[in-house]
């Protein structure tokens, strides 16, 4: 899918003198230079592949981030205005464009973005096993614990969680599970990559996705990323207290910020989730820094 996003130009470069298996983001920037993110690693994309040096960067314009942005959304920015209303727009394949702009407001509600000034193309990977090293102390006895995933951006949360439901499927732990893929990025399209007992709702709020989803689809657990907002908690409690196990993620960078975070003090007394998983940056996205109980004393590390 990238190749219908970007120019022949850029693509060619990136898939013929980068290892496009290597990168996680292509940050695009008006008039400044194309970074690629690599493991961990920040560089430049030019002309011979990445450099580290800013003379041999290729730089962007603004013509170029408005091409991406049109192509991205199939030659139709108004049929995909209500991601855009939201920062972002998700191609086939899970491709995530994070989107920089002007914010048109009407009524106090976000009506649409305009005068794109840089675009962020996430793009995801399978990595398989990565979950692996967590999985027995999440799931026990046939019991899967509801389960918070805490990372900041960029660190494989949402990878950890895709090769969860994996790895369930995969042991033939023949539990409903309910994607609830707010923004496009869990499911990738491969064949297999939310396994082989998952129902997936795209697109819709949580408060909208978890309430629909357990009345139509009777899920024994739900998976969903990013909680942030009130009613996201909200949703949470709503399917633990009818019985539905969740697993989800957040971000932050340790245990002690998560307790600090808005939101989340009913969550975190009424102790609804059972075990955190907390993975950072620090040796590559993905490294697993522990795993803790509903009393966040480590079980793991």
């Amino acid at each position: 899918m990238l190749e219908k996003i970007l120019s022949d130009e850029i693509y060619n470069i990136l898939a013929h003198k980068v290892n496009l298996n290597s990168i996680n983001e292509i940050r695009i920037r008006a008039d400044k230079p194309i970074v690629l993110l690599i493991g961990s690693q920040r560089t430049f994309l030019g002309y011979n592949g990445s450099t580290s040096n800013i003379k041999d960067a290729i730089f962007a314009s603004k013509i170029m981030i408005e091409d991406i942005i049109f192509r991205a959304s199939e030659c139709s920015i108004y049929s995909v205005n209500e991601q855009i209303k939201r920062g972002f727009i998700v191609t086939q394949g899970g491709i995530r464009l994070g989107i920089g702009g002007d914010i048109v407001e009407e009524n106090n509600k976000i009506k649409t973005m305009t005068n794109f000034s840089s675009v962020n193309i996430r793009l995801p990977h399978e990595i398989k096993n990565c979950s692996l090293s967590a999985f027995n102390y999440l799931v026990e006895d046939n019991k899967v614990y509801n389960t918070l995933v805490l990372s900041p951006p960029g660190a494989g949360k949402t990878t950890f969680l895709r090769d969860f439901i994996c790895q369930l499927s995969e042991r033939n732990y023949a539990y409903n599970v309910l994607v609830l893929d707010e923004r496009g990025e869990l499911d990738i399209g491969s064949r297999g990559s939310i396994g082989n007992f998952s129902d997936k709702i795209s697109f819709a709020r949580k408060s909208v996705g978890f309430e629909n989803g357990i009345r139509a689809l009777s899920p024994n657990i739900i998976v969903t990323d990013e909680l942030g907002q009130k009613e996201d908690i909200e949703a949470v409690e709503y399917a633990i207290n009818c019985g539905v196990n969740v697993l989800a993620s957040v971000h932050c960078d340790s245990i002690e910020s998560f307790l600090r975070k808005p939101n989340f003090e009913k969550l975190i007394n009424d102790k609804l989730f059972e075990r955190y998983v907390l993975l950072s940056l620090r040796k590559g996205p993905g490294t697993l820094e522990g795993i803790y109980n509903e009393n966040f004393s480590r079980v793991r590390l």
